[in-house]
């Protein structure tokens, strides 16, 4: 019969269109990227240097990072410009999933004038070339310097906020107008950023950076001040939040030897951080005759980084003094004490003179304070010596000095030469 062929031979296509979606749905499954396949992503897209003067450089670090869940093989890096080159990474290199590796990139201009490059790091990852532009200004003197000329704030908690500070000074005889800035890296902010200013010739002015990792690892970022065009890199890592830093003095112990009563001595000592950053909030000396100066507390000290301050003495009486200076942090053992000895001692002149040929019973000496006069006897009885120490002298002050001569008969000559000494 002429009616089931017909029917049947339907049938044959249907039984044949589910194949061909299938074998189609498997050619594009194919064909897609796996999710699990390793990306290699950098921390900026492009990195721009400053004005940098001809023969000198500037160092940026770039952050390199394997996105992916797969590992990753660094091969090589090659880089297109003579004027940049790589340090701080060694190849070929492994980079587990999530894992991230920093690369420094240096610019040295070898002539003024604009210059690009290019940086391709070599890898396994899906995306195999990973192409960093790179660009910079050489010129032939730095109008404006920024002191220190990069920023690194060693180990900070995550979640804490730690601070250093950036001078920008004008080298030129010309005014420079300060535009604006420019801040790469997330973690990394300017407070109270100095709105569009001019800048005298040699006038500074100061930039507060700060820097708050919301997750443990190497931050890297940058600072750029429009107009002159200062690049300032930083740095800074981020750590576990039970990260503990610990709190050094040096010198442990500061003799300040002797010092005359009445004058000011100043000696040096710094404040250390290792291991994390360090919070110092309040200092104090156990003798009033020693203090700190040239450090505003409480200050953050980043791991690896020193703050330097003054220790004053300031002797009120004769004799040996000494005293602890003790700085409360935020260190588990919470304070950190510096040793402190010093000897005040009275000024004195020693005087001493020719004897006289004539009879002579003995010696008065007077001392004024000017040439003219008046002068007053020191010795309350006659000095058969040809010498006297006067120990009532202050310091910083000038004096003059005359002997008189006297005989057996009690007549006084008149006065000898002066002799002018300036105490210290």
């Amino acid at each position: 019969m002429i009616l089931p062929h017909k029917i049947h031979q339907p049938l044959s296509l249907r039984a044949k269109f589910p194949v061909l979606l299938l074998g189609l749905f498997l050619a594009m499954m194919a064909g897609a990227p796996s999710s699990a396949a390793a990306q290699l992503s950098a921390s900026v897209s492009f990195m721009k240097f400053g004005w940098v003067a001809v023969g000198t450089s500037e160092t940026q670090l770039v952050l390199l990072t394997n996105t992916g869940s797969a590992p990753v093989s660094l091969s090589s890096i090659a880089v297109d410009g003579a004027e940049f080159k790589i340090s701080g990474v060694a190849m070929p290199q492994s980079l587990a999933a999530g894992a991230s590796t920093s690369v420094n990139i240096s610019f040295t201009p070898t002539a003024t004038g604009w210059v690009e490059g290019e940086v391709t790091f070599n890898s396994t990852a899906s995306n195999s070339t990973l192409a960093l532009s790179v660009r910079g200004t050489g010129v032939k003197r730095e109008p404006v310097t920024a002191s220190p000329a990069s920023l690194s704030f060693g180990q900070v908690p995550v979640g804490t906020t730690s601070k250093l500070s950036v001078n920008l000074t004008n080298n030129c005889l010309c005014p420079q107008k300060v535009a604006g800035l420019q801040i790469t890296g997330a973690a990394f902010d300017v407070s109270d950023p100095p709105p569009a200013v001019t800048l005298a010739s040699g006038q500074t002015i100061t930039l507060n950076v700060s820097f708050t990792p919301q997750a443990p690892g190497v931050v890297a970022g940058s600072v750029m001040v429009d107009g002159p065009y200062v690049n300032i890199p930083i740095t800074g890592t981020g750590a576990s939040s039970t990260t503990t830093g610990t709190l050094s003095v040096t010198p442990g112990t500061l003799n300040f030897g002797s010092i005359a009563l009445g004058a000011t001595a100043t000696q040096t000592s710094s404040l250390t951080a290792t291991g994390g950053s360090v919070t110092v909030t309040s200092a104090s000396s156990s003798n009033g005759q020693f203090a700190i100066s040239g450090v505003s507390l409480p200050v953050t000290i980043p791991a690896g980084q020193s703050v330097s301050f003054g220790v004053v003495f300031t002797p009120t009486s004769a004799g040996t003094d000494s005293a602890n200076l003790s700085f409360v942090s935020s260190t588990s053992t919470g304070t950190t004490v510096e040793a402190l000895t010093a000897t005040a001692t009275k000024p004195y002149i020693s005087l001493s003179w020719s004897p006289s040929t004539s009879d002579v019973a003995g010696y008065n000496v007077y001392r004024g304070t000017s040439t003219a006069g008046p002068f007053a006897r020191l010795n309350p009885t006659l000095n058969t010596a040809t010498s006297y120490t006067d120990n009532s002298v202050g310091v910083g002050a000038t004096y003059f000095y005359a002997t008189t001569a006297v005989n057996s008969s009690g007549v006084e000559s008149s006065y000898s030469n002066l002799a002018q000494v300036n105490v210290p």
